[in-house]
């Protein structure tokens, strides 16, 4: 038996499994077969669809629909009103359940306020999906992605910081690399 917090007017599945620690607020709707991590926010009026996967100190703002095939990795942030679909082509009258892809959220990444994520895209470690954009293509670790379509426009430090031209974080003064594309911490 989990120890957390539910609103009383959330509706949670008793066949969904939820962490220790995490506190779920008002109006939401937690389908069965769903997983939600230790020490989570789930913020009001957030729907998490059955099959969908949450670890730990996640925090999704209010009013976010993970339907299935939305995987977030640990200390994921989903900022308010972001949308995550999970078919490519959709239509009331065809069944495409067969069709839903998944989309991954790694460890760490933001994804601001307003923000799309099509379905099938994997958002990088770390990474900052800004507020409002949509998200067509995977995105890298560490990356700042901002526009419609989404593109890289920087490269974020792990606490958040947009890194210099000389990939410094001015807040933290973590230095990273990139090598071939790939943005890693220099240890």
């Amino acid at each position: 038996m989990s120890d957390y917090y539910a609103h009383e007017t959330s509706i949670i599945d008793p066949k969904a499994m939820i962490g220790d620690g995490t506190q779920i607020w008002q109006f939401c709707n937690i389908m069965h077969d769903s997983v939600i991590g230790k020490n989570c926010r789930v913020g009001q009026g957030v729907f998490i669809e059955n099959g969908v996967k949450v670890g730990n100190g996640v925090k999704i703002k209010n009013n976010v629909s993970l339907y299935n095939g939305v995987i977030c990795e640990d200390d994921v942030f989903l900022g308010p009103n972001c949308v995550f679909t999970n078919v490519l082509n959709p239509r009331s009258f065809i069944e495409k359940k067969d069709e839903f892809k998944i989309t991954l959220i790694k460890k760490g990444a933001t994804i601001g306020a307003n923000a799309t994520i099509l379905c099938g895209n994997t958002i990088g470690r770390y990474a900052l999906v800004g507020a409002g954009a949509v998200v067509t293509v995977n995105v890298p670790d560490h990356a700042l992605v901002i526009g419609n379509p989404g593109r890289v426009k920087g490269y974020v430090c792990r606490c958040g910081e947009t890194l210099d031209d000389h990939m410094k974080c001015s807040r933290c003064s973590k230095q990273y690399l990139v090598k071939d594309g790939i943005v890693t911490e220099e240890k």
